[in-house]
């Protein structure tokens, strides 16, 4: 089974509790929210009130992807939330290795987020401390990019080094259909689908988590 992350900032706000109960009739996986600061990233998305929404409707894992500065300052926010899983960039903070300790320590699951244009010799250190790796395929801030295809060199290093370190691989950015079959096949764990893969689409999510199941 591949890991499907509905990125949950391409859902209808306007109807939120119909997305999750909808998505809850589905094989994903874990709902994968991105909260943006504006500085981090050019961007603002989403906040504790949605994380706490979803919380409420489902039983299901979700994982926020923190894409702001000194993410150790607002960790408890999000633990406190009831989200399992949190991501954190090596560039956020000094002491990216104190972070993931402490998100450990209070029984979450530890993500390391990477950028296009971080390398694997600069977070080789604190691989061994993640639950999860997070390969951002885009520049980070943004839904509806195009898929960096220089990112899977490195794609293909962290496979190399995951059954040494044991964490798993999840790609965020342009996942499509065609580049989930080519990189589940690489080896790689789960997927964030966006506007690529599921979002906006004339099906119900039902069929198109069964497809991409099947891919």
């Amino acid at each position: 089974m591949k890991l499907l992350c509905p990125s949950m900032m391409c859902a209808n706000f306007a109807n939120l509790k119909k997305e999750v109960d909808d998505l809850n009739r589905t094989e994903i996986s874990i709902y994968h929210c991105d909260i943006m600061d504006g500085a981090f990233v050019p961007n603002f998305t989403m906040g504790l009130n949605d994380i706490r929404v979803i919380r409420q409707l489902t039983d299901k894992m979700i994982d926020c992807h923190l894409m702001i500065e000194n993410p150790s300052t607002k960790i408890d926010l999000f633990i406190d939330a009831g989200v399992d899983l949190i991501y954190i960039h090596p560039e956020s903070e000094r002491y990216i290795s104190k972070t993931l300790l402490y998100i450990k320590k209070h029984n979450k699951l530890a993500g390391l987020a990477i950028n296009p244009d971080t390398s694997i010799e600069n977070i080789s250190e604190v691989l061994g401390l993640a639950d999860y790796v997070l390969v951002m395929t885009v520049n980070p801030g943004f839904a509806g990019q195009t898929f960096l295809d220089f990112t899977k060199e490195k794609i293909q290093k962290l496979i190399t080094l995951k059954e040494k370190y044991g964490y798993k691989i999840i790609i965020d950015g342009a996942c499509s259909p065609q580049v989930i079959k080519e990189l589940h096949k690489m080896g790689c764990d789960g997927y964030v689908l966006g506007t690529s893969a599921l979002f906006g689409k004339n099906k119900s999510y039902q069929k198109i988590i069964e497809e991409l199941q099947l891919l």
